[in-house]
Order: structure tokens, then sequence, then C-alpha cells
């Protein structure tokens, strides 16, 4: 057994300093950026509360507070972008990259000619909305849904 050695006083506050990172289930490797799906959310937790959460691009994503510890990161559109955590101070809590990525699992890609549709086969096809579909046949998808919903109220 090796003899405990005092730590530094730089060590000791690099050390608390990363205790105020952003955590999530399962979370990547430090310096990994943290990916969601596209039209998908995810739960991220942060040690130190959040008063002001900002988006480098909100095309790509966006985030709102839950509460002071625990934020919701949903994808909008392919990409990358960052996202800055500030405390009640303006303090900087986090400063991460963000990768939208698209679902693989189940999806099948139908081509009309230049049309583009894409369908969630699990275990049936349905229609589903991914960027880059044609159009009408995401339009035709929305308002599907939106009969649906309004049959439900």
């Amino acid at each position: 057994m090796t003899p405990l050695r005092r730590i530094s006083p730089l060590i000791l506050a690099l050390l608390i300093a990363a205790g105020c990172a952003v955590t999530t289930p399962g979370s990547a490797a430090e310096g990994a950026p943290i990916t969601v799906k596209v039209n998908m959310a995810r739960i991220l937790r942060i040690n130190t509360p959040a008063a002001t959460v900002i988006i480098g691009n909100p095309g790509v994503a966006d985030v709102t507070i839950q509460d002071p510890q625990t934020l919701v990161l949903t994808g909008k559109s392919y990409g990358q972008t960052n996202m800055i955590v500030l405390d009640s101070m303006g303090n900087p809590i986090a400063d991460t990259m963000i990768e939208v990525v698209q679902a693989q699992a189940d999806l099948v890609t139908v081509y009309m000619g230049s049309a583009r549709t894409t369908l969630a086969c699990s275990p049936v096809c349905q229609p589903t909305i991914m960027l880059g579909d044609d159009p009408t046949f995401s339009s035709q998808v929305i308002a599907s849904s939106n009969l649906i919903e309004g049959a439900a109220q």
C-alpha cells in the first residue's frame, strides 16, 4: 500500500471543478460530444444548479431547464453545436459539444424518383418524419397525426 500524499491546491481545484461537469446516464468518455437522436429528447443531469443554458446553433438542438440540475436536450436537425451552461452569477458550469445523429434502428428509406420517404418498421412499417424527406409526404404524415390527436381529445 502506498502512503497518502498531500494533494496540491491546483489539483484539488481541478478535481472540484470536474465535479461541476454535465453528466448523462451512461455518459461517454470525457471530451466526447453528448449525442442525441434527431427528433428525440435526452435528460442531462448537472452537479451545480443552472440558471442559463445557451445552444450555439438552435437549429441543431434545443435545451430547456427542467429544474436547476436537470436539463432536457432535444435534437432538431443533424449536426454539431455547443452547449454552455451558466450558474446564477453568470459563471460557466459546462461548455460541451452536442452531436445530433439519425436513429438507425428499424428505419426504412424509400425513394420514388427524387422523392424520399421514411418508414419506422418495428414490427409493422408506419410513416415517420425525417429531415430530408419529401415535403408532401411529411405534410401528409403531420396531417394524419393531427387527425388522430384531435380524435383523442
